[in-house]
């Protein structure tokens, strides 16, 4: 938190600060987790004092550590070569997945925007989310603010203007929900393709987060795997048969691209080992009402006869099937309106185009 633009995000105005050293401790760092944990250890750690915060900027890093699951504690620090008590916020539990040592420049560059984005909307739940919600759903927080440093620079304008969301003037935004999921309320004005602005409006958007989505392919079998399970937008919309027929799909953690997160859910919601991907495209699924996006991959592996069965992590609650099915079995669930869901139908009719190429190439 000393970073100065993190802090400020955080906190606002902090009053006076002073470097300080802590002894007995040292930052660890994990590959897969965007902040360091203090752990006990025979180190110092030089952080930054806040020798007389105000009382809402001392609240408000309170507030951002217990989402991320810290406890208060007093310790001594070093500062200005005198000993002083000074509040810190460490892990409740030491976890050993924090095994690397930390290195400020190097965690800047890979997760420091991430984390400014984190904080932005942590910033907006400060008022209306008390602290024990805001750590149930913080793994949610860092993953949707992953999707927007995923969100930079864009895709290429060649047929589209030149548009961009720097001329877009946000006139207020408000988190009409805040949970697992986000809904979040703009007013707002932006141009008009024959100049000038529209009025005032008043636009939702479900502030979702990227995923990962896989066709697991047997070339040589000329096969597909699917999986089965209950899904809430069925469910939600009054389809009296909320179990879809899907490819393997998952959402992209902080610290994964998505060919990472396409290799890990392919072993956890059906047991397989890809051997390689083919990118199929990445796209917004309904940008008109969502932000979620998705990278679609043909996953090349071997689908024996004894493939299909039961996945899914218990973690999670995911209660899964997987079907393997011959390619134009597949396919016949299109017509037969079977395959309803647009990532399905999407891998397929690509999956067509290309089938006599990787076949020749198995």
């Amino acid at each position: 938190m000393a970073w100065p633009p993190l802090l400020r995000r955080i906190a606002g105005d902090t009053g006076e600060t002073a470097p300080a050293i802590l002894t007995g401790f040292a930052l660890r760092a994990s590959e897969r987790a965007c902040f360091p944990q203090l752990q006990a250890a025979r180190q110092q750690v030089t952080g930054l004092a806040l020798m007389n915060p105000p009382a809402e900027a001392a609240d408000r890093i309170a507030y951002f550590a217990a989402g991320l699951g810290y406890e208060a504690a007093i310790v001594n620090v070093e500062i200005n070569r005198r000993p002083q008590s000074v509040m810190i916020f460490r892990p409740t539990l030491e976890n050993s997945e924090f095994n690397l040592p930390w290195a400020a420049d190097a965690w800047r560059e890979r997760w420091g925007q991430l984390a400014l984005f984190a904080a932005d909307e942590i910033g907006q739940h400060y008022w209306v989310l008390p602290p024990d919600m805001l750590a149930q759903i913080m793994t949610m927080v860092l993953v949707r603010a992953a999707a927007r440093v995923a969100a930079h620079p864009g895709p290429p304008k060649e047929v589209r203007s030149d548009l961009s969301a720097e001329r877009v003037e946000i006139q207020g935004q408000t988190n009409r929900h805040a949970g697992f999921f986000l809904t979040r309320e703009y007013m707002l004005r932006h141009p008009h393709f024959a100049g000038g602005m529209s009025p005032t409006v008043r636009r939702e958007v479900f502030v979702a987060t990227d995923a990962a989505i896989v066709l697991p392919y047997d070339p040589l079998r000329d096969r597909v795997l699917l999986v089965e399970q209950f899904r809430m937008g069925p469910f939600g919309r009054g389809d009296p048969h909320p179990w879809m027929l899907e490819p393997v799909a998952g959402r992209i953690d902080p610290g994964e691209n998505p060919e990472e997160t396409a290799h890990r859910e392919c072993v956890e919601e059906a047991g397989l080992a890809l051997d390689r991907l083919e990118h199929i495209t990445s796209h917004y699924c309904s940008p008109g009402c969502s932000t979620e996006y998705f990278h679609c991959y043909l996953g090349l592996c071997d689908l024996p006869d004894d493939s299909a069965g039961n996945g899914g992590l218990d973690s999670e609650d995911e209660d899964i099937r997987t079907h393997v099915l011959p390619f134009e079995r597949a396919m016949s669930l299109i017509p037969s309106g079977e395959a309803s869901n647009g990532p399905l139908i999407l891998c397929l009719m690509w999956l067509q185009r290309e089938r006599e190429r990787l076949r020749a190439s198995a």
